[in-house]
């Protein structure tokens, strides 16, 4: 499969996207543990259906230590019991902030008092900015359907 575009050697757009992957090249210093970082980016990016994210954050995910059986079950993340109390919140705010067309209320209160049990409000904003940016990649890749299978560890850091 070839992508529709390419983001980067686009004059229109070239100069925004570089600024796009900047900005998410700093999320590793938000106060996130990088785990729960990887792990919120592949639930959304599988929930979006976005081939080149899952590549890539299941990649740096491993590369950073992340055990296959944890990677495996992410989709799965309600039914495994290999996720933190903390990890599990993130992932629900993750869920609720990329199906926010499926719910018509949004993020509910309740998931939200979930997240803040775990994360204090530093912590909640990098995850909101995190799922966010990620919707966003992962749209620009599903749209111009970016093909996947190919990123290396690092490849935009």
């Amino acid at each position: 499969m070839d992508a529709r575009l390419n983001y980067f050697t686009n004059p229109a757009v070239g100069k925004a996207v570089k600024g796009l992957m900047s900005a998410g090249a700093t999320f590793k210093d938000l106060p996130v543990p990088a785990a729960t970082r990887e792990l919120v980016f592949l639930r959304v990016s599988q929930i979006n259906g976005c081939g080149v994210c899952i590549d890539m954050h299941t990649k740096e995910a491993a590369a950073a230590g992340e055990t296959p059986v944890r990677l495996n079950l992410v989709a799965a993340w309600r039914e495994a019991t290999v996720f933190t109390g903390a990890e599990r919140a993130a992932l629900e705010l993750a869920e609720a902030g990329t199906r926010i067309a499926d719910a018509a209320g949004g993020v509910g209160d309740d998931v939200w008092a979930r997240a803040a049990e775990h994360y204090d409000e530093d912590q909640l904003a990098a995850l909101v900015m995190m799922i966010s940016f990620m919707n966003a990649v992962n749209r620009l890749n599903v749209i111009t359907r970016q093909p996947a299978g190919t990123y290396r560890v690092g490849q935009f850091h």
